[in-house]
């Protein structure tokens, strides 16, 4: 049978396409809307958050500006004391006291310092804004609470530190230190090479372990020398912290090595740097990738404002803004915040408007599915119908009436079909005819070659059983026979080929194709084996004899087609596979078994089902022996003794085959006789070694 199938084309309901066009409309009308205010209410978002942020980052700037410009304002006063440009740093407390109220009105600095061309030095420093380690290191009373570090070279005085309390009362008093010169130091010496540059840095100061700068500038007056202060950016935390934007807002400094100087979590970003060596965290420990290439961007000429994503997609805004008063150390504030925390009232209204756009379309979805409903029943009914019948589906039906010409018609065409599928289904096995409607082909002559899994049954005694029977009653109780083989055949996908009498004849994989048919044919037959057994049980009730079954089952490649004439034709499968089928299937007689199948059946769902040997024949016409098996059940089924008794078997069995002393096999069988006495196939090994022994004595 051929055919050559036609490419299916793209189709689409009557009811889904008058809904498509309906609710299609009313999104584009309505989706276009909402996208134009959309697009709109973004770009007036995009736009005020530009010039918003501008004016945060603006006066974020200004504020970390005027902490250094607070801190250079009293390195100026500082530098303008006649103490000072006098060099009269010893025992001089009310110099003492003018310095420690200049560090605490500064939180950020850590100390004040100054040098002078004679070697001459003076320091003060808070003890309690370097790390507690620094304390530790000093070793002084919880009192002090600052360092005095005078080494006073015109006096003659020898250098000494003095720990101070907060009311600048003595606590403790120690000498030195005694080569310390502040002219070596190069926050000294570069003061005079560039006196333009009032700020050097960032770096880790070594007593506190924190990033900072260090403010100085020459003296204009009196003695030659460097006045300077120590800014610790971790001063800078809580006001970076007061300039942020929304909840996840951040501001930060940084450098042109894209180092981050000042962070509201700067200890935090410092203890996570891996291998620190007093160094200083990249931008990137932020964690926004997107963040280091704007502000490259912005260094080559970009906008100081653009707009980024984060790794999971939400949308940011950042500003990037000069600080002035860091001169050469190009110190930078950025100031980034989330966009819809930014304007999170407008992004709230924008999404609401969508919804609200999205409702409407919801709401007019049942009048469309209403109208397409209407519209598309009968169709929808006749489409039914047809499916049924292509199904095999036969069951009686009204037949469908309409108002519309067209429809009517159509209905009678189709009750027509079904009457005619119905009686040519009880003649042609129904895949056959299933096909033939899948694909349009026609009947035709002829076959091909494909592997097949053939399957034959009859019943024991048939003729015996039945000869003194009302025909009529044999007709009857044979027809339910074959109806009950003939469902749990189809259920595993096979075909009824044909019935011979009493015998069933059955395909797998033809004309349907079936990768598993040989799994599928071993377990039609195990199921029609239990479904005979049921009607046994009723056919013994209604004093009916039981139909005691034989099957047969091999699988190789035949001959599949329709033979005949062009008049009447079978659909069949001819050759060597099925011509040992059947007689296997005739061999049940010889060993008392039900399920006879070939080496190439169990070779192939050996993994799935249980098998024991059973013999090795040479049927006729065939030039080499054959295996004959025994099949038992499902082996995820079997229990342990049925499992241990066919193993034991094949045991007993590959002793017959070896063609050993006839003595010690028919020992081995007896013995397992003796464990299973009703087993038939041992039972006709037994009496055929026998029988051997018994001929060759007699000869002798």
């Amino acid at each position: 049978m051929t055919g050559e199938p036609t490419k299916r084309q793209f189709s689409i309901g009557f009811q889904t396409s008058i809904i498509t066009v309906f609710v299609g409309v009313v999104l584009l009308v309505g989706l276009t809307l909402v996208y134009l205010s959309f697009a709109r209410v973004t770009s007036i978002t995009r736009t005020a958050a530009r010039g918003f942020i501008e004016k945060v980052a603006q006066l974020g700037a200004d504020h970390v500006d005027e902490r250094f410009k607070t801190v250079r304002d009293n390195l100026d006063i500082l530098s303008g004391l006649p103490a000072i440009q006098g060099a009269e740093i010893a025992d001089n407390t009310r110099l003492y006291a003018l310095m420690a109220a200049m560090l605490r009105n500064n939180p950020q600095l850590f100390n004040l310092y100054v040098g002078y061309e004679d070697g001459s030095f003076i320091e003060m420093d808070v003890i309690d804004r370097a790390r507690p380690a620094f304390r530790t290191g000093l070793k002084v009373d919880q009192d002090a609470a600052f360092r005095l570090v005078v080494v006073a070279r015109t006096a003659g005085a020898a250098p000494v530190t003095q720990y101070l309390s907060e009311n600048l009362i003595e606590v403790a008093e120690v000498p030195g230190p005694t080569g310390y010169d502040p002219r070596q130091r190069p926050w000294y010496v570069e003061a005079f090479k560039n006196d333009k540059t009032l700020l050097t840095g960032p770096y880790v100061f070594y007593a506190t372990g924190e990033p900072g700068y260090t403010l100085r500038t020459p003296l204009k007056e009196g003695r030659h020398g460097v006045v300077a202060g120590d800014v610790l950016l971790n001063r800078f935390e809580a006001m970076l912290a007061e300039q942020k934007l929304g909840q996840s807002g951040q501001a930060f400094l940084f450098n042109d090595a894209d180092r981050i100087v000042g962070h509201p979590e700067m200890t935090r970003l410092m203890t996570e740097i891996p291998e620190r060596q007093d160094d200083l965290p990249q931008v990137g420990a932020l964690k926004l990738p997107g963040l280091v290439p704007i502000i490259r961007s912005w260094r080559d000429g970009g906008p100081a404002q653009q707009f980024f994503d984060d790794q999971a997609g939400r949308t940011y805004i950042a500003a990037v803004h000069r600080l002035d008063t860091t001169g050469s150390a190009n110190v930078r504030l950025a100031i980034i915040a989330p966009l819809d925390e930014f304007y999170a009232r407008i992004i709230n209204e924008r999404r609401t408007l969508f919804a609200l756009a999205l409702a409407f379309v919801g709401a007019t979805l049942p009048f469309a599915f209403w109208l397409g409903s209407r519209m598309a029943e009968p169709l929808r009914k006749l489409v039914q119908e047809t499916d049924a019948i292509q199904r095999f589906d036969l069951a009686e039906r009204p037949r469908i009436r309409s108002a519309i010409a067209e429809i009517e018609e159509l209905g009678r065409s189709v009750f027509t079909m079904r009457s005619v599928v119905s009686s040519f289904a009880s003649f042609i096995p129904r895949p056959i005819v299933r096909q033939l409607i899948e694909t349009g082909a026609s009947l035709r002559l002829g076959g091909t070659r494909r592997e097949v899994t053939v399957l034959f049954t009859d019943v024991a005694d048939f003729t015996a059983k039945t000869e003194r029977a009302d025909p009529s009653q044999v007709m009857i109780y044979t027809s339910r026979y074959f109806a009950v083989l003939s469902d749990e055949i189809m259920r595993h996908r096979g075909t009824v080929d044909k019935y011979i009498g009493d015998a069933v004849m059955a395909l797998w994989n033809a004309p349907a194709d079936d990768p598993d048919h040989t799994i599928n044919a071993c377990r039609a037959v195990l199921a029609c084996l239990a479904a005979n057994e049921a009607l046994n049980k009723q056919f013994r009730h209604e004093s009916w004899p039981p139909y005691d079954t034989r099957y047969g089952l091999n699988v190789g490649d035949a001959v599949v087609g329709n033979v005949g004439s062009s008049d009447r034709m079978n659909y069949t499968a001819l050759g060597a596979t099925v011509n040992l089928a059947s007689r296997l299937e005739g061999l049940n007689k010889n060993y008392g078994t039900h399920v006879l199948v070939s080496a190439a059946v169990r070779e192939r769902v050996g993994h799935a089902f249980l098998f024991r040997s059973v013999d090795s024949i040479t049927p006729k016409g065939f030039a080499e022996p054959i295996e004959v098996s025994e099949l038992r059940g499902e082996l995820a089924q079997a229990d342990a003794s049925e499992i241990a008794m066919c193993r034991h078997w094949d045991e007993v069995f590959a002793s017959i085959a070896q063609d050993g002393p006839a003595e010690t096999t028919l020992v081995r069988l007896s013995g397992f006789l003796h464990d299973y006495p009703r087993d038939s196939v041992a039972q006709f090994h037994a009496t055929r070694f026998r029988n051997a022994a018994q001929g060759t004595s007699a000869e002798a």
